[in-house]
């Protein structure tokens, strides 16, 4: 191959990655970051989650007013709990007062 050949080649190339350098630029700058994204999300509370905190409130001397929350979510007990009520519940429970 003659060396204009090759020196051609090379400024193909170059071009090509400066298209795919540019196609990136862009769209990097339209999309959003992804530890916004994560930080958003939270994760999903878990029946364990749950009972843990309540079983630490119901040692403090909480239990009667445990047992009226569960109730009020339409439960008799918590393994019956929607879980989409995890985080109110869990939330009115650490507002009780120790």
């Amino acid at each position: 191959m003659s060396r204009i050949k090759l020196l051609k080649d090379v400024v193909d190339d170059i071009r090509a990655l400066s298209e795919s350098l540019g196609t990136l630029a862009d769209a990097l700058e339209t999309r959003e970051p992804q530890a916004t994204k994560q930080e958003e999300t939270k994760p999903a509370l878990t029946l364990s989650d749950v009972r843990a905190v309540l079983a630490k409130k119901s040692q403090a001397g909480f239990t009667k007013e445990i047992k009226a929350l569960i109730h009020k979510y339409g439960a008799e007990k918590l393994s019956a709990v929607d879980p989409k009520h995890y985080e109110a519940l869990l939330k009115e429970v650490e507002e009780l007062e120790e």
